[in-house]
């Protein structure tokens, strides 16, 4: 057993860009098993259900995240008569602890959420900001060039003021009806307690271990005695439980003021070699933010989601609304059918490199985007027999005349998703981040801070021409995250989402193509293979079926590249009860009552 004594120091992290390439390489054999049969028959029989293939089936409420114990704790929220959106409180501060690579307090989440009372969609924004401090040139070097990417995320500088705590508050006191201390209770008793090491886990700290090493409190945690944690082992973190034990008894506003507010921006700003900017007043000013949902037409389905500062459902619409007119059914080995969807994404995500950013910040075409005489228009450059040969954005209609370049960012994989129904039909559906695997491999108060600022363009302008998603003071960076609630009949009949970095809107648009035009459960879809085509290589999912198809893609004039492809769909179908689906790449599930 090793144990993790909370100490504020300084800390510099310094490595390669090997940890991220193990990170979407995980074993799928260690993403799917651990033992987390023995927790409980429910946990057992849906672990049982999701290896065979068969979507988990419920008439009242459904869980289905990332990990049996944050799924675990969620469900029996909900079986207490909990709200969706207390589930989701006790959901998150969970994984913070069993999967804190993902997700946790020190991160940001976007959400989407159903009301059933109201009928209304509602979009919560609790993206991390950019301190007020910081300044286009953040991520450049002395000449003005764009630091290389690890060199950026590692230490202060690529730390945001986390979102994830007070989304957390304002979805609880909006929509939740249980007392919030006991929402933390079950996470901050495991804390103590200590849990068991998943080989997930125990590979991702494998594969990070030299970054991980260069932090005197993280090697602590994660490597005891310089070896890394290992499957079956069991970690302590009372830190994280005290945290929680403040955050229960004084709310989150200890989270943003105080000695932890203080220990963070401390931690930030003294990392040796590669300090941050967030201040105190940063954390202190952070705010949550309502917007509208983003909805795009679909074969008689309404695909809604978060908006700008995310990408997901504008991207997610805009490849829908180009397929619409498109045969589809002949499902995801036919080699037209991966030709279409492959570049109708290309095309999306030409569009949203070139517009999509804070649109607190710039003006952002949206009804343009997904106008449906526009998308009809894009989606007719589809209607050949070989790739696109050339791909750029298209010309939307603008609210506002303005010129930008082509955005440069990278976003990696890491990132969680839940998706919740609960007995009174309120939907959430919430995807929360840190960014890349173990964010910037700071820890404070037994939690890992983000490094989500390299989300935005290291350089501020193209040739002169200023880049949309370029650094600013409080301005949020682009994500990719897409927590999406399908509607149909002003019903919601699909919550579903996914991790993946930018591959997160493929992962999702193909789950809800399954669904739609496959006819696929919830647990069919979560499984099927991946094709993945972003910026013109089409990604395929090594030891699959989706292999398959590289001839054949490769004669209608594409690049193919099979890889590692570790989405984490998690899905829930709404309708005469309720079914639910988890990714078999990794080791959540779907639950129940």
């Amino acid at each position: 057993m090793t144990r993790f004594t909370m100490t504020v120091v300084a800390m510099v992290l310094a490595g390669t860009a090997g940890a991220q390439q193990a990170a979407d390489a995980v074993d799928p054999e260690a993403a799917s098993s651990g033992g987390f049969e023995a927790l409980s028959p429910e946990i057992a029989a849906a672990l049982e259900a999701k290896a065979a293939g068969t979507s988990v089936v419920s008439d009242t409420w459904m869980v289905a995240a990332a990990n049996p114990h944050a799924v675990q704790a969620g469900a029996d929220v909900l079986a207490a008569g909990g709200t969706a959106a207390d589930a989701l409180v006790a959901v998150q501060v969970m994984l913070g602890l069993v999967e804190p690579q993902s997700s946790g307090l020190g991160g940001g989440a976007f959400l989407v959420w159903y009301d059933a009372a109201t009928g209304q969609l509602t979009t919560i924004d609790g993206r991390e900001t950019a301190p007020l401090a910081a300044t286009p040139r953040l991520f450049q070097d002395a000449t003005g060039e764009p630091l290389g990417f690890f060199d950026a995320v590692v230490g202060g500088r690529s730390v945001g003021t986390p979102g994830t705590p007070a989304l957390l508050a304002e979805v609880h006191n909006r929509w939740g009806t249980k007392d919030w201390p006991t929402l933390l209770k079950p996470a901050m008793d495991l804390a103590e307690a200590g849990f068991t090491v998943s080989p997930r886990l125990a590979q991702l700290v494998a594969g990070d271990a030299e970054r991980l090493a260069s932090s005197d409190i993280t090697a602590e945690y994660f490597m005891p005695g310089g070896t890394p944690v290992q499957a079956g082992d069991t970690l302590v973190n009372l830190p994280y439980a005290e945290t929680l034990g403040t955050l229960a008894a004084e709310g989150v506003g200890a989270f943003y003021a105080g000695d932890l507010a203080r220990a963070i921006v401390a931690t930030v700003q003294t990392a040796p070699g590669n300090p941050g900017v967030l201040s105190e007043v940063d954390m202190a000013i952070y705010q949550v933010k309502e917007r509208p949902a983003v909805c795009a037409s679909y074969r008689a389905h309404e695909v809604c989601g978060m908006g700008p500062p995310s990408s997901g459902a504008l991207a997610v619409g805009q490849t829908l609304g180009m397929l619409e007119g498109y045969d589809l059914s002949a499902g995801p080995q036919d080699v037209t059918v991966r030709r279409l969807i492959g570049d109708a994404s290309r095309l999306a995500f030409a569009d949203r490199g070139r517009y999509v950013a804070d649109s607190d910040y710039v003006p952002v075409p949206v009804q343009g985007m997904l106008e449906p005489a526009y998308l009809a228009e894009r989606g007719a450059l589809l209607d050949g027999d070989s790739a696109l040969e050339e791909v750029a954005p298209g010309t939307p209609a603008f609210d506002h005349a303005l010129n930008w370049a082509d955005d440069e960012a990278i976003e990696l994989p890491s990132t969680s998703h839940i998706s919740i129904v609960d007995a009174a039909g309120n939907v959430a559906s919430m995807t929360t981040t840190i960014e890349n695997g173990f964010g910037s491999r700071l820890m404070v108060g037994g939690f890992l801070l983000n490094n989500e600022l390299t989300d935005f363009s290291f350089r501020a302008h193209s040739d002169g021409v200023p880049i949309a998603n370029r650094v600013e003071p409080g301005k949020r960076p682009r994500s990719s995250m897409s927590p999406t609630i399908v509607m149909k009949d002003d019903k919601p009949v699909i919550a579903v989402g996914s991790p993946g970095g930018s591959r997160i809107i493929g992962y999702t648009t193909q789950a809800i193509i399954g669904m739609i035009d496959w006819g696929m459960s919830p647990q069919e879809a979560a499984a099927i293979p991946h094709a993945v085509n972003r910026f013109g290589t089409y990604d395929v999912e090594e030891g699959t079926d989706a292999e398959a198809l590289t001839e054949g893609l490769t004669a209608a004039g594409f690049e193919v590249n099979a890889r590692a492809l570790t989405s984490g769909l998690h899905i829930i179908a709404i309708g005469d009860g309720l079914r639910g689906g988890a990714d078999p790449r990794r080791e959540g599930i779907a639950l129940g009552d």
